[in-house]
């Protein structure tokens, strides 16, 4: 393929509607409250459900005497574990555990045993919410406590240990690689068990008709799966189970799961009336999936010239009570972004007592980002190199291999990191005592799906699109967006509805930064389709050949009577009277999301009375291929890096002695709020995608992956000390430069 050819295949501009800043579809309804989020339901004979939940980290249920709530005034119902089909007729087996429903059901509720304090136990249905919470206090459950015995430890993955699983990713020889190098660093790092920040928390109602059909209006990041597990967990057809998706308050990745909507539907069935369950704010850190801790130890080594000659990158990350964790999105992104001949990687699934973890923004990939990107700065200092410079001399390219081995298609990290260096935030005057300036890159890779659309002409030349993905930040706007361009209408003129699962064909999670891309793909499959169909309609009423019809621009024309001309709305006025409407629906494969790249700079001051860690200064930069939205890429990017920065300084889940979290609102667990941040400047790299027509690339989760490590980097220039462990709170901070004057 020529040069020339090649760049018109990503999809190089201009282009009419995608790269402006078009309003967004669904901002009215927001911001006037008409949106309607999970626990906005209501309907005639509603019932309220609310959970049981254990305060052991680990005890056998001996029995469950459910006698009291039962013969409270306004409970109707209760349910358990035993009402669940998939709990009565399948063993438990660990293997696929994170798709696997028989594991899903005993997370929603406890079985033979509770594996965590907050383990839902129980749930009860009642004419309020109020005597709900005071019947699940009449339930009287009989626990046999016991602590875990045997935790195993390094590589012990015999029966005993809990050790579920192992990764390993090698190249080349390590031995030899270490042996070639001038310098090696080694560390150990660790992160805490954080959680997503979602402000909205997990709502479900359900009702379980006579005629045997379960309709759930929920708060999800993907509708199907929830059909899936519940049809699963309650033994009926997905056919008979109808999931209706409500606005999203926040996911992260978070939302993936379930937790309510098998309950409520019980609870329905037992009870004959609708079923609607809310969490609280406790519940939500006691009783849903939370981003992993991790422990890490990386050994790197480098010539004298500053080329990486072998890389040693050990990880365990805690899956919680049920194997799972992120692990994998650790161990093949951490060194992705450098070209190392010679690494060993080893990646351990770890099961413990605490919350099954569930997926945050990047899975897995902040912590060994971290690690990784700690050990790269350090070994820039004991060579003597630029930050940047080092990380140039490594540079990925096109044709190198990823970490499991893939060959990178087209890429230009360099771009990026030449960007950052170049760029007047990197040169700029850090004057004064206690600041420090850090760097960090990230590598994210991207498997695809595939998506459906439907697309249909209205009269007045505006376009229904339909489609099953969650919205969770605008994407609603980026696809129709896509689509417009296609046919060269305006963006407000592509009416995008996410519909139920009785109304779209089967459709992904709203997950892997995939909607803009793979629902794009399908909205202009469908878009092109409407074209031809158009044109073949235009033709019929010019008498013509369809090939003789062009269209550009919003405008069919006759490419042998150019007086013959209609635009896209005109012809639509005219469809029911030259043949009927248009419609068409269309499954758009995936053409592989490609990888994606992002950077930080940060300047941070640290108060040495306090510990204290003020951000002064952050710009994040971000390979995007082509911005849809540009203004939605810049939101992804600071609202990515806010949560990087939190995850850093303040975030994490602190347990008691027993095992309980015991920092259940977020009074206690420390988020950023606007006084704990600057503005954050983005800069959008445009390397187009040659797998998308327009060039695009996944912007929504590689932005935070660098900025543990970034804050990290520069609080170790502003200080001498390095921070291994996250977060780096004022305490931990103070206790470093304590144990640095002692040992001074």
């Amino acid at each position: 393929m020529t040069a020339t050819a090649r760049q018109e295949s990503k999809g190089s501009g201009p282009f009419k509607v995608v790269g402006t800043r078009t309003t967004r579809h669904d901002g009215v309804d927001k911001v006037t409250g008409r949106a309607r989020f999970g626990a906005d339901i209501s309907m005639s004979g509603l019932l309220h459900g609310k959970v049981l939940r254990s305060p052991h980290a680990h005890a056998r249920i001996r029995s469950i005497d459910t006698s009291m709530a039962e013969a409270l005034p306004g409970v109707k119902g209760v349910a358990t574990a035993q009402d669940f089909p998939i709990i009565r007729g399948q063993a438990l087996d660990f293997s696929g555990a994170v798709s696997n429903a028989r594991v899903t059901a005993e997370v929603i509720l406890a079985h033979e045993r509770v594996m965590y304090a907050g383990h839902a136990v129980a749930a009860v249905a009642a004419t309020s919410p109020h005597i709900a919470e005071e019947a699940t206090r009449l339930i009287r459950v009989d626990y046999e406590a016991s602590r875990v015995e045997r935790l195993g430890s390094g590589e012990d993955t015999s029966p005993g240990s809990n050790i579920a699983s192992h990764i390993q990713l090698k190249r080349g020889d390590v031995e030899q690689g270490f042996g070639e190098a001038e310098v090696i660093v080694e560390r150990e790092l660790s992160t805490q068990t954080i959680h997503q920040g979602y402000i909205e928390p997990f709502a479900s109602t359900a009702h379980w008709a006579p005629d045997g059909h379960v309709t759930i209006w929920t708060t999800t990041q993907g509708i199907f799966g929830v059909r899936a597990s519940t049809s699963a967990i309650l033994g009926i057809p997905e056919s008979m189970v109808k999931v209706i998706p409500m606005e999203v308050g926040g996911g992260f990745g978070g939302k993936a799961s379930i937790y309510l909507d098998p309950v409520a539907a019980v609870l329905s069935k037992k009870t004959g009336h609708p079923v609607k369950m809310v969490m609280t704010r406790k519940e939500v850190f006691e009783g849903t999936g939370p981003g992993c801790a991790a422990i890490m130890r990386v050994k790197m080594g480098a010539d004298s010239s500053g080329r990486i000659t072998a890389a040693q990158f050990w990880l365990a990350y805690q899956a919680g009570a049920f194997p799972g964790s992120s692990v994998s999105g650790g161990a093949t992104t951490g060194t992705g972004p450098y070209n190392i001949d010679n690494f060993l990687i080893d990646g351990y699934d770890v099961v413990c007592n605490k919350q099954k973890t569930s997926g945050y923004r990047a899975p897995g990939q902040c912590q060994a980002n971290f690690a990784i990107e700690t050990v790269i700065d350090e070994l820039a200092e004991r060579l003597g190199m630029d930050p940047l410079e080092l990380r140039l001399k490594n540079v990925v390219k096109e044709g190198d291999r990823m970490p499991t081995g893939v060959p990178f298609p087209y890429i230009d990290l360099r771009k990026l990191e030449e960007t950052m260096k170049t760029h007047p935030h990197y040169s700029a005057p850090l004057e004064g005592p206690n600041r420090g300036r850090g760097v960090a890159v990230a590598f994210r890779g991207h498997g695809g799906q595939g998506a459906p659309a439907t697309m249909n002409v209205n009269a007045d030349g505006t376009i229904s699109l339909i489609t099953g993905a969650i919205d969770l930040s605008g994407t609603r706007t980026t696809v129709a967006m896509q689509a417009a361009e296609v046919l060269g209408l305006a963006a407000k003129d592509v009416i995008l509805t996410v519909v139920d699962t009785d109304s779209v064909a089967q459709t992904g999670t709203t997950a892997g930064s995939r909607v803009t891309f793979e629902m794009g793909l399908a909205a202009i499959a469908a878009a092109q389709e409407v074209k031809r169909q158009m044109s073949a309609r235009a033709a019929m009423l010019w008498e013509v050949q369809p090939e003789e019809v062009e269209f550009q621009d919003g405008v069919f024309t006759c490419n042998r009577s150019p007086a013959k001309r209609m635009t896209f709305k005109e012809l639509a006025g005219r469809l029911a009277r030259s043949g009927g409407p248009i419609t068409c629906s269309v499954y758009a494969p995936s053409t592989g999301i490609g990888p994606s790249f992002a950077g930080n700079i940060v300047d941070v001051e640290i108060d040495p009375e306090t510990g204290k860690v003020d951000i002064l200064r952050y710009t994040a930069f971000l390979d995007a291929g082509q911005a849809v939205h540009p203004g939605f890429v810049e939101g992804q990017m600071q609202g990515a890096t806010a949560q990087g920065i939190g995850w850093a300084l303040s975030e994490e889940y602190l347990y008691t002695e027993e095992g309980a979290v015991a920092n259940t609102s977020f009074l206690d667990y420390r988020t950023p709020t606007s006084m704990d941040l600057p503005m954050i400047d983005t800069v959008i790299i445009q390397v187009p995608n040659p797998h998308h027509p327009f060039g695009v690339r996944a912007v929504g989760e590689v932005p935070i992956v660098p900025t543990l490590a970034a804050v990290a980097n520069a609080v170790y220039h502003a200080t001498g000390v390095r921070m291994t462990r996250l977060p780096m709170s004022p305490g931990a901070i103070l206790e470093a430069l304590e144990a640095k004057k002692a040992q001074e």
